[in-house]
């Protein structure tokens, strides 16, 4: 018997402070690749405290959602392994760099990109959904939280 489809629900942090966008570099089995701070969603979470969580992971800042930006699905085309993603996109506060937490493991450093330099970065884009998040940010789309909402029997642990 297969295993039953289901796409790979994901979050991402849209942060923007004085014309640049948040960005991280890391290794991927394609090479370095640029991503907004990004990562799954882990059980008995909601999806806020995931995209906090991936973010201080990842950056080493906290990360206060304020506002969905957008939910999105996308395909990449890993010959060996294609997987549909699942992306909630939020945009918030970032708190100051705590200092000597260390990166996740994989992320080589945070960047600060203009719309245009990350344009000139596209190649090396970790999905087009980079790009789409930033576009739907510019452009003032916003979701209240208040929008999400989570069952308390999905926060439970123990189970997948």
């Amino acid at each position: 018997m297969s295993r039953p489809w289901k796409p790979s629900v994901t979050v991402a942090a849209v942060v923007e402070r004085d014309g640049c966008f948040l960005l991280v570099e890391e290794r991927t089995g394609e090479g370095l690749r640029i991503n907004q701070p990004a990562g799954h969603l882990d059980p008995g979470e909601t999806l806020q405290q995931a995209v906090a969580r991936e973010a201080l992971e990842e950056t080493a800042h906290a990360f206060a959602p304020t506002a969905l930006l957008g939910i999105y699905l996308w395909r990449s085309a890993e010959p060996l392994r294609p997987t549909t993603y699942l992306r909630f996109a939020f945009t918030g506060e970032l708190g100051a760099a705590i200092a000597g937490r260390a990166l996740d493991r994989g992320i080589v450093r945070t960047l600060w990109l203009t719309r245009q330099e990350l344009l000139q970065r596209a190649a090396q884009w970790r999905s087009p959904l980079v790009g789409r998040c930033v576009d739907d940010y510019l452009s003032g789309q916003r979701y209240p939280l208040e929008l999400l909402y989570t069952h308390p029997a999905a926060l439970a642990t123990g189970f997948a």
